[in-house]
C-alpha cells in the first residue's frame, strides 16, 4: 500500500467500523464503563483466552467491586479464585495495584497514562485500554490482534513504536471505544494468525498483502504478534498450578508439595520453583508447612 493517505485511512476506518457495526462479541466487560472493572479484565485477559476469562470473571468482580475490596482481602483468598487463568503473578500484581489505588489514588483507578504506567502489573497496553475503555479518551490500544491486522494492512512487518503510531492515526475521533473493540475482533475472528479469511474481508482491496501465498505474511515478523507459547505439560508454569492448586486445599508439607508437583523424580527443580513461588509471596511457609499467604 506505501504511505497510509488521509483518504486511504478514512476507508479503511469506514470499511472496519461498517464491519463491526452487529458482529462485536458480547462479552460482560464491554457492559461496563467502570474503570476498576475494566481493569481486572485487561489483566485477566494479559495471555489467556477470552473463554478462560469468562468462567472466572464475573465470580471475581463480584467478590471484589472496588479496588479497596481487593487491596483488604488476604492474597490467598484472591488467589483461589484466581486458580484457572494460569500467571498468578497477575493476581498478585493486581491486588498491588488495588492497594496503589485505594492509598494513593482515593479508590478511583486513575485517568492519566503515566499514573496508570506507575501501577503494578499495569504496561502500555492495559493503561490504554482503560484511557479509551473507561474514559473514552481517543488513544489506540494495540494487541496481537491489531498489530497483526495492521501489519497486513500496510503489508511489511513494523516494530512497536510504529505500529502503535499507525494504530493512534487510525483512531476516529470520539468514537475510540467502538473501534478499538471492532480492531480486536476483526483480528480474533476474520483476520486471524493462521488462516485470516481474506475472500470475507471488509477491507482486502485496501489491504496491501491480502493473503498473497507468494509473499511473506509481514505479521509473522511484527513486533508484538503472538508467538507459540512453550509446551505446557511438564513444564514450570505447570508445576506452579499444582502447588498453587494443592495448598489452596490445605497447609502441607514440603514433602507433600514437591508430591502434588509430581516431580518426585526431580527434587531439585522442585525446591526450586517452590523457591520461587516463596519469594514472590505467592506461597508462605509457616513452621513447617507451606500454604497460601
Amino acid at each position: 500500500m506505501g504511505e497510509l493517505t488521509p483518504r486511504s485511512l478514512d476507508r479503511v476506518t469506514g470499511a472496519l467500523l461498517a464491519w463491526g457495526e452487529t458482529r462485536l462479541r458480547d462479552l460482560p466487560w464491554r457492559r461496563t464503563r467502570d474503570p476498576w472493572v475494566i481493569l481486572v479484565s485487561e489483566v485477566m485477559l494479559q495471555q489467556t483466552s477470552v473463554a478462560r476469562v469468562l468462567a472466572k470473571f464475573d465470580a471475581f468482580v463480584n467478590r471484589y467491586p472496588r479496588p479497596g475490596d481487593l487491596a483488604e482481602a488476604p492474597l490467598g483468598e484472591a488467589l483461589v479464585l484466581w486458580e484457572g487463568l494460569g500467571y498468578p503473578r497477575r493476581c498478585r500484581n493486581l491486588r498491588d495495584a488495588a492497594s496503589v489505588v485505594q492509598r494513593e489514588h482515593a479508590g478511583r483507578v486513575p485517568d492519566d497514562l503515566d499514573a496508570l504506567l506507575a501501577l503494578p502489573g499495569v504496561g502500555p497496553y492495559t493503561a490504554r485500554a482503560i484511557l479509551t475503555f473507561a474514559y473514552g479518551k481517543d488513544v489506540a490500544v494495540v494487541d496481537t490482534n491489531v498489530a497483526r491486522v495492521l501489519s497486513r494492512i500496510v503489508g511489511e512487518p513494523m516494530k512497536l513504536a510504529v505500529t502503535q503510531k499507525l494504530a493512534d492515526d487510525f483512531v476516529p475521533t470520539g468514537r475510540s471505544w467502538e473501534w478499538n473493540q471492532i480492531m480486536m475482533d476483526f483480528g480474533a475472528t476474520l483476520c486471524t494468525a493462521r488462516t485470516p479469511a481474506c475472500d470475507r474481508c471488509s477491507v482486502s482491496r485496501l489491504c496491501a498483502w491480502r493473503g498473497d501465498n507468494l509473499r511473506p505474511d509481514p505479521a509473522v515478523s511484527t513486533q508484538g504478534t503472538s508467538r507459540p507459547q512453550p509446551k505446557f505439560e511438564g513444564s514450570d508454569r505447570q508445576a506452579r498450578g499444582r502447588t498453587l492448586r494443592a495448598v489452596s486445599l490445605q497447609p502441607l508439607r514440603v514433602d507433600e508439595v514437591i508430591a502434588a508437583m509430581e516431580m518426585l523424580d526431580d527434587p531439585e527443580r522442585a525446591h526450586r520453583i517452590l523457591g520461587q513461588l516463596l519469594e514472590e509471596g505467592l506461597v508462605v511457609r509457616v513452621n513447617d508447612t507451606i500454604t497460601l499467604p
